[in-house]
């Protein structure tokens, strides 16, 4: 697997400077973050469906 010098650059420049710990807490924000707009975007979804769904009258 390679790995673009863009790429090894751009990964040098956003972790300059962070310890292991630094480096562990920012992916640990980062997978929450992913998670975070996963759940937003179902919710979204199920609020739409929600919305066009024709109201049950009895």
């Amino acid at each position: 697997m390679e790995v673009s010098e863009q790429t090894l650059g751009r990964w040098r420049k956003q972790y300059r400077g962070m310890g292991d710990e630094d480096i562990r807490r920012h992916k640990a924000l980062e997978e929450e973050n992913r998670r975070l707009k996963k759940a937003v975007a179902d919710l979204t979804l199920d609020k739409q469906i929600l919305k066009e769904a024709p109201e049950g009258k009895d």
